[in-house]
């Protein structure tokens, strides 16, 4: 039994090997030591800069330190904190014989209370491996913006009150002291609204009075003398005197929440109030109420948390004022978080706004999943259109007379669902049967994006459909050596699987592949409609694999009952699936189970992030500390295929609309984007530019450019200005 509790470490860099299917541990007996003691390791910052540039700087860190001493170190699971020391001059070396300066002497000099807070915060982590889970007490935070009842636990992709009651289940299983847990999400919120919330259109005295707890304006005003003088006075000068005017009761401050044994369940204050809420909410600038930081401070100091759990993307606290990276004492996550460790359940796609909770308030990150995907479909206008447009097609060989009213009903139609705008059209057309075939193609691509199939729920595996529509979404697109399963079976059929994504009003090829012809009472007239039957037959196979619980023993015979033959692709396909991407999301439990790691004060492995529909989904399973990006893999060669996608498409529409090539073009490229997509809209710039990146098969790496001969690229290079 390892007799250490917590690891500072003050080294730099990273100690894992980045594989193709992400950051690994590397190998070696100093690795497998550590795997061994499985405690949390600590990032205490060794800065490059001097203390009187970091305490000048909005930004903290610069890009050396950023890059060795926190997003390095992230790729093995460390818990990024506060520059604890600074190079500094201390001294000069003369020549003796010449007089003249030869060299700068310079020291590691420590800054004292950021090592304070680092040691305080390595104290609270090293309790949570000594303490009894009995002992603990944890918080939990739910986001509330905006700030309605309505939106309790308002979090991207995630069913955030179900998920709460996920966990207080396993807690309380686990043997923390737990009571009186909720049934089910909606009594969870309701009982936090019935208490006391944070909706001031709704919220009463008797409420405030009744709330799980109370900041008195003594107890407020003492905490307030020990804040630094700066944030004392920002914090006047923004809300006037302590305690506030908000969610008082009397001298008191009221805490939005429920106390469920020695496990507060807490709504996260507004950070402010104004005539526009979400510029509030995102302001750089504005320090955050009184409220604000006492209910925090109420959390650490009153209801005495061993440690705080936000649970969904994304609250307020990581985004208040104050450095970029490598906080100070004045810096407002820090002013209201303090040393309490923070652990953050949050959607894998979002790396970039992750990496602020990691980077800005010491977060372990516990991703989860996606939610459920399906496709659109069609319904409404949408719906009727289709109908309308399949009587059009049965009646061109059965009542021509029928057509000339159909096509007026058609239009109508097409301009009541503004689709007239869409398709760049003002009048009915006069070749009807042309425009049909581009409605047509318009509306499979509207029925084939993408959407949401409700939320997910922490640590809960998909199931049925909602399994067999993650895993069709999930192998759309090629992922690293296996091609994409839409694609599999197309060319399997001796289908151009580029051509029906690309062309998707063209005409369906004649005779249509017997695969597909499944259902006479749905025509297939173009492309689109190919593509339509594609994703039916992809679900097919899943449907098929999961009776028989996805087995890979079942894929040969699959593939034999949808394709009447055998097909290496698809069979490659199916058996990824099988033996990899199926176990990896039955690993989702890990979201809770890992969460239970680093409340126990163990490790949480980290791992990658992403869009997993964008060809990534080797990144999963999810439940890890994940890191954001390593920019030598970006672009992916997968956004590299979407990006020339999207370059093309840009200069076709700038051709039609102008007759010529642009000579320049400018782009706007954010950072989460990039992170989300592996480089989408970088990959655009680089093939506007008519240059190519050159991948390391075994890692994919990028390990420089390759410039693509005019010939092949068929047209000019194009100059691109770049805002980041």
């Amino acid at each position: 039994k390892s007799r250490v509790h917590c690891i500072v470490n003050t080294m730099g860099m990273s100690m894992t090997d980045l594989q193709q299917d992400g950051a690994t541990f590397a190998t070696g007996p100093q690795v497998d030591y550590l795997d061994q003691l499985n405690v949390p390791i600590i990032q205490g910052i060794f800065s490059t800069g001097s203390e009187s540039d970091w305490d000048k700087s909005e930004l903290g860190l610069g890009p050396i330190d950023t890059a060795m001493n926190v997003a390095l170190p992230e790729f093995d699971g460390r818990i990024i904190t506060v520059p604890i020391s600074f190079k500094e001059e201390v001294a000069s070396a003369v020549n003796g014989r010449s007089g003249k300066m030869d060299a700068r002497l310079q020291r590691n000099i420590p800054r004292p209370d950021r090592v304070d807070f680092l040691a305080r915060l390595s104290v609270k982590w090293a309790g949570l491996r000594l303490k009894t889970n009995a002992e603990k007490r944890i918080a939990i935070i739910l986001s509330n913006y905006p700030t309605k009842d309505a939106r309790v636990g308002n979090a991207v992709g995630l069913d955030t009150p179900a998920s709460v009651v996920n966990i207080l289940n396993a807690m309380k299983d686990a043997g923390y002291h737990v009571t009186d847990i909720p049934a089910d999400g909606d009594e969870l919120v309701h009982r936090i609204i019935e208490r006391c919330s944070n909706d001031t259109d709704t919220l009463t005295e008797e409420q405030l009075r009744l709330a799980a707890g109370h900041v008195t304006g003594k107890q407020y005003k003492d905490w307030f003398t020990t804040f630094p003088k700066q944030v004392q006075t920002e914090l006047r000068a923004a809300w006037g005197e302590p305690p506030g005017q908000v969610y008082r009761t009397g001298d008191d401050l009221a805490i939005a929440g429920i106390d469920l044994g020695n496990v507060f369940v807490g709504l996260q204050p507004p950070r402010g109030f104004g005539e526009n809420p979400i510029a509030v909410y995102h302001s750089p600038d504005l320090a955050p109420t009184h409220h604000y930081v006492a209910y925090y401070r109420w959390v650490r100091d009153v209801f005495k948390a061993d440690a705080m759990v936000h649970v969904g993307k994304h609250g307020t606290m990581e985004w208040l004022p104050g450095k970029g990276i490598g906080l100070s004492n004045t810096c407002y996550p820090e002013v209201t978080l303090e040393d309490v460790p923070l652990f953050y359940p949050f959607i894998i796609n979002n790396p970039g706004e992750g990496a602020q909770a990691k980077r800005r308030a010491h977060a372990t990150i516990v991703d989860h999943l996606i939610p459920p995907m399906t496709t659109a479909d069609s319904y409404g206008d949408i719906a009727r259109l289709e109908q309308l447009m399949d009587e059009h097609y049965q009646c061109q060989t059965l009542d021509p007379a029928k057509l000339p009213m159909l096509e007026g009903q058609i239009w109508d139609m097409v301009r009541q669902a503004d689709l007239d705008r869409d398709l760049g059209v003002d009048e009915q057309p006069e070749d009807f049967g042309d425009f049909i075939l581009h409605i047509d193609g318009y509306l499979c691509e509207l029925k084939d994006a993408q959407i949401r199939d409700g939320l997910h729920t922490l640590g809960e595996v998909p199931a049925d459909d909602q399994m067999t529509g993650l895993l069709s979404s999930l192998t759309r697109l090629d992922t690293g050596g296996i091609p994409s399963l839409r694609r599999s079976l197309a060319e399997a059929m001796g289908l151009d699987y580029t051509s029906l994504l690309d062309e998707p009003s063209l005409p369906a090829p004649d005779p249509i592949p017997a695969q597909l012809a499944v259902n006479d009472d749905t025509p297939v007239r173009t492309q689109g409609d190919l593509l339509e039957r594609l994703e039916l037959l992809s679900r097919t196979a899943y449907t098929l694999l999961d009776a028989g619980g996805f087995r890979s023993q079942d894929v040969a015979g699959t593939v034999e009952q949808l394709l009447g033959t055998s097909d290496t692709q698809a069979s490659q396909v199916l058996n990824y699936v099988t033996d990899t991407l199926h176990p990896a999301l039955l690993k989702t439990t890990d979201e809770i189970g890992n969460l239970l790691r680093g409340l126990n004060g163990q490790f949480v492995p980290a791992g990658p992030s992403g869009a997993p529909t964008r060809g990534m989904s080797n990144i999963l399973p999810t439940g890890r500390n994940f890191y954001s990006v390593d920019p030598k893999t970006i672009p992916s060669p997968t956004a590299w295929d979407m990006g020339v996608g999207l370059a093309d498409a840009l200069l076709k529409m700038y051709i039609e609309e102008e007759g010529s090539y642009p000579e320049m073009v400018g782009l706007v490229i954010w950072g989460t984007s990039a992170m989300r997509t592996h480089g989408d809209d970088i990959a655009q710039v680089f093939s506007l530019l008519g240059v190519k990146p050159v991948w390391q098969e075994e890692s994919r790496r990028i390990t420089g450019l390759e410039v693509i001969p005019l010939a092949e690229l068929g047209r000019p290079r194009i100059d691109v200005t770049v805002r980041i």
